[in-house]
């Protein structure tokens, strides 16, 4: 990612109110699916903004990295998860997504919202254990139009087609999966 988009990351997250520990919870479009997160494991959190998922997983008891390429945003995490009394469950760290995965070992649970990079499709398949889950979701061409960062029509569906989807959409701008390993 550019230093400019690094950059205006940064101002975005520091032009919002901080988040409420009483505001933290699963993203609306999984929270239907909520029993179906484990409450104890290791949780991968990528794009995790303001740490707001991350601290959710935690407050069932997973342990959670969350990455970000905001240091602005990692901050805020890092901060909520101390106000939460999540801050021994969870770490949170600059990473550039574009440039890979960072290290680490298989997790129960990937959790990506509103970040796509088909390039990281595999590995991020690779680093959910056999039976873990992955959430992810992203901007999409279905009620939007084609954009750069936007996913075409199926193509979450498409990517993750050797994992075992429990469920999927697409709708206003926004496709979403959530599936099995």
């Amino acid at each position: 990612m550019s230093d400019d988009d690094r950059d205006r990351w940064d101002r975005r997250y520091a032009s919002l109110p901080a988040v409420a520990p009483e505001n933290i919870c699963l993203p609306v479009v999984f929270q239907p699916f909520s029993h179906l997160f484990p409450t104890a494991g290791t949780a991968w959190d990528l794009a995790c903004g303001r740490g707001g998922a991350a601290i959710w997983l935690a407050q069932r008891g997973m342990t959670v990295c969350g990455y970000d390429v905001s240091p602005v945003a990692v901050a805020e995490a890092r901060l909520l998860a101390r106000r939460c009394g999540c801050a021994a469950r969870t770490r949170f760290a600059v990473a550039d997504l574009d440039d890979g995965l960072p290290p680490g070992d298989p997790v129960d649970v990937v959790l990506c919202l509103n970040f796509r990079d088909p390039r990281l499709d595999e590995p991020v398949q690779s680093r959910v254990r056999r039976g873990g889950l992955l959430a992810i979701s992203a901007l999409s061409e279905v009620g939007a139009g084609p954009g750069r960062y936007r996913a075409a029509p199926g193509e979450l569906a498409r990517a993750f087609e050797a994992l075992d989807v429990l469920a999927c959409g697409e709708a206003d701008g926004q496709a979403w999966l959530l599936a099995r390993r």
